[in-house]
């Protein structure tokens, strides 16, 4: 691929990202705020380049950032992107935030010849780095078939939702799952635990029936093991689940759920454990029941 890509964003999520992307052989320009998250990349053939030399350079630009405030002053503050952006220049944004805020970037481009996609991950740090990400579009569709191939580098599965701020919306609904998801395999375990029963056998007991999910298979062992590296933090899906709401609140729409997973998070917050991953949630649950989830289970049952 000899054209000029953009990726901007080289945390958790993005670096593994773009290594992948230079790994297939695309010319890649790089930037991220912390300039020695770029170097493992620099030293494989891609440029550290400015926010301004990337909108000049580049007709296709990722982004992947912490919030959308911190996108809005990526492609439109003062030596932002937007800047150099030649007419018919895709960005392509991978940050999870909100359907108006993807839509906002949108118009605000359009408004100068250039085109948008809000494209959130779903997948974590282990999709990132495995290429198994999937991906959800909100676009036009000559603009999604114009990344697609940059989509199968990165990921496993791409889907055109529909116009701006659907891919958005889409991840938002994606998030309520995953982390209800998470809350309700901590309460299981829990209880479990509190009444003399191995949540290790436990989980192996039910992961095969009706009870089993990616979410079960991914978090549980990551619980039973005390392991609470990030691969989804926390703090990072604090922020999406407050998206989710102020987004329901917009469009009136009561997430009474939701809204108490929020809360388990803010206590979360109190207590330090946002920069941990999110199967960490089991500690609220812990705390109120006075026990800890663990398991001698782990070797013999493979978890």
């Amino acid at each position: 691929m000899s054209q000029k890509i953009g990726f901007i964003g080289l945390g958790i999520m993005g670096r593994p990202m773009a290594r992948r992307l230079l790994s297939a052989g695309v010319s890649l320009l790089v930037n991220d705020v912390e300039p020695s998250a770029a170097r493992e990349l620099t030293a494989g053939g891609a440029r550290f380049a400015t926010l301004g030399e990337i909108g000049e350079e580049c007709g296709i630009v990722f982004t992947i950032l912490p919030n959308g405030t911190v996108v809005q002053e990526v492609l439109f503050g003062e030596r932002g992107v937007a800047r150099g952006l030649r007419p018919g220049s895709l960005v392509v944004d991978m940050s999870s935030v909100t359907p108006s805020e993807s839509q906002n970037c949108a118009k605000l481009l359009e408004a100068q010849g250039c085109r948008f996609l809000d494209s959130p991950v779903s997948g974590g740090e282990p999709g990132a780095v495995n290429g198994t990400l999937a991906f959800m579009v909100g676009g036009h569709p000559e603009d999604f078939e114009r990344a697609k191939p940059f989509f199968e580098i990165m990921g496993s599965s791409s889907m055109l939702i529909g116009p701006n701020g659907s891919g958005s919306v889409t991840k938002l609904a994606n998030q309520i799952i995953v982390n209800m998801g998470i809350a309700a395999v901590s309460e299981a375990l829990v209880l479990a635990t509190k009444a003399g029963a191995d949540p290790g056998l436990v989980f192996r007991a039910i992961r095969g029936g009706l009870a089993g999910s990616a979410v079960l298979e991914a978090k549980a062992p990551m619980m039973l093991r005390r392991d609470f590296r990030p691969g989804g933090k926390i703090a990072i899906n604090h922020k999406d689940i407050k998206n989710v709401i102020d987004t329901a609140h917009r469009l009136d729409v009561p997430l009474p759920l939701t809204a108490q997973l929020f809360e388990v998070m803010q206590a979360l917050k109190v207590d330090g454990h946002m920069q941990e991953d999110h199967s960490g949630i089991v500690q609220y649950f812990e705390r109120l029941a006075g026990v800890v989830v663990r398991s001698d289970e782990l070797e013999e049952g493979g978890l």
